[in-house]
């Protein structure tokens, strides 16, 4: 077997070809959606939301609903919780979410645990990107067209929300529809995630690309490409990697995140010294750093 042989080894496979297709597909909103909560601050909600659809999924199990249905309404009940309880109480926001998520995860693991002996959802957990059907690949399509028409029409409006959202207010945007909209298509995103990442590794994949795409840009419209590309590639890299490397698919896709978080860290970081310049002056801002 020639090298080229054996690189294109992996596209010989069906599952393998629909498992490169849906993370590719995952990744288009989680990326999207991943420079705003950067932005925004809101990586624990993100991880709030990930972990809270989970009781939607073992009750939509259980009422015989599809699991969508059941994770995207648990994810808007977390949103909402976590905006009520912030707002009628002196707790911090960060204090809330982590009360609420980790209230909905315990949730969920006992309702799974009382019907694991006649439904097993560890794929909901963990992921099973290689057991994604054409069902599943037109769910995430779907998410993934809405979010990238939803963020190309309303990108603007987004980006004055979240810098500043007394401006945005003041400007005349509907500040809530913004912010619950922002929240549903997060959900949505989360959704289309758990067959590629489950619930415990989602939040990586939704936090991940915008990180780095902040380390990489500094303007929001730049942002949103490179933090697409970024998730794209990682995802289909790591799905690619995890066949010849005999791992499961989506910890692998995580792995390539942190591998690229950190080696743009490290060169941004070089490029900051090499400016002999502090990292907050002008000419380190002006030079790249």
């Amino acid at each position: 077997m020639n090298a080229l042989t054996l690189l294109l080894e992996p596209f010989r496979f069906d599952f393998m070809v629909n498992a490169l297709l849906i993370a590719v597909l995952i990744a288009i909103p989680m990326a999207l959606l991943s420079c705003f909560l950067v932005l925004k601050g809101w990586a624990l909600l993100g991880d709030a939301i990930a972990h809270a659809v989970f009781p939607g999924v073992v009750i939509a199990y259980i009422v015989q609903i599809p699991y969508a249905v059941g994770a995207f309404l648990a994810g808007i009940l977390c949103a909402v919780a976590t905006g009520f309880l912030k707002q009628n109480s002196r707790i911090k926001q960060d204090t809330v979410m982590g009360i609420v998520y980790s209230g909905m995860f315990g949730l969920g693991l006992v309702l799974y645990l009382k019907i694991e002996s006649s439904v097993h959802l560890d794929h909901i957990l963990f992921g099973d990107i290689l057991g994604a059907n054409a069902q599943d690949m037109l769910l995430c399509a779907a998410i993934a067209v809405l979010t990238a028409v939803v963020v190309a029409t309303k990108w603007k409006d987004l980006m004055l929300y979240t810098f500043d959202s007394i401006q945005a207010h003041a400007v005349g945007l509907r500040t809530g529809w913004l912010h619950y909209g922002l929240l549903c298509l997060i959900s949505l995103a989360v959704v289309g995630a758990l067959k590629a990442s489950g619930v415990i590794l989602a939040v990586a994949l939704l936090i991940a690309p915008g990180a780095i795409a902040v380390l990489m840009t500094r303007e929001l419209r730049h942002m949103l490409w490179v933090s697409l590309v970024v998730a794209i590639g990682c995802a289909f890299l790591g799905v690619y990697l995890s066949f010849f490397l005999d791992s499961a698919p989506a910890p692998t896709i995580v792995l390539a995140f942190a591998v690229l978080f950190m080696l743009t860290l490290g060169y941004q970081s070089a490029r900051r010294i090499g400016t002999d310049a502090p990292p907050g002056s002008d000419e380190a801002s002006r030079r790249g750093g």
